[in-house]
């Protein structure tokens, strides 16, 4: 065996395995995280509203399945993760306990900073998206969001859920 193709099997071998792990935790929401952005959602969109609740049009696994997708930006998967993780810092691990009144207050608190700003748009575009998006995609369950607005969603509906890769 040479000295370069040794070389080169390593490299190529070790490559491998990091972009293999990088690629798990890439496609995989911390369930911390989900639990924050689940109650965050569920905070914007509550039961008793005009609109369905994020419970009823499955808000969070909408979320949680686009933003995995290999497709979706990986900065904003990763901001969408670390932000979550930041609100419950900020929180001292407590934003999950708080009644109704308390998380409005911290996410109003959130809400005055850049980062959090910018967290919570993303949340509620998320969110929107489920809710008016086509229920092939897990979301706006059961047409509930386009029921809520008295329409029927685009025609034709797709056919397929997400374009598959070449790389998956």
């Amino acid at each position: 065996m040479d000295r370069r193709w040794f070389l080169g099997a390593s490299m190529v071998g070790g490559a491998s395995v990091l972009l293999a792990s990088g690629h798990k935790k890439e496609r995989e929401v911390p369930d911390s995280a989900l639990c924050v952005i689940e109650a965050v959602q569920q905070h914007m969109f509550p039961e008793g509203s005009l609109l369905p609740s994020a419970q009823t049009f499955h808000a969070s696994e909408f979320l949680a399945e686009t933003i995995i997708h290999p497709a979706y930006d990986k900065d904003i998967r990763k901001f969408v993760i670390e932000g979550a993780m930041e609100l419950q810092s900020r929180e001292k691990q407590h934003f999950l306990a708080y009644d109704t009144e308390r998380k409005e207050k911290a996410l109003r608190a959130y809400e005055e900073t850049s980062y959090g700003s910018g967290w919570l748009d993303r949340i509620m575009l998320l969110s929107l998206e489920g809710l008016l998006s086509d229920p092939l995609y897990g979301g706006n369950f059961g047409q509930s969001g386009w029921k809520a607005l008295h329409t029927k969603g685009g025609d034709p509906h797709p056919s397929t859920r997400y374009i598959r890769l070449v790389a998956e």
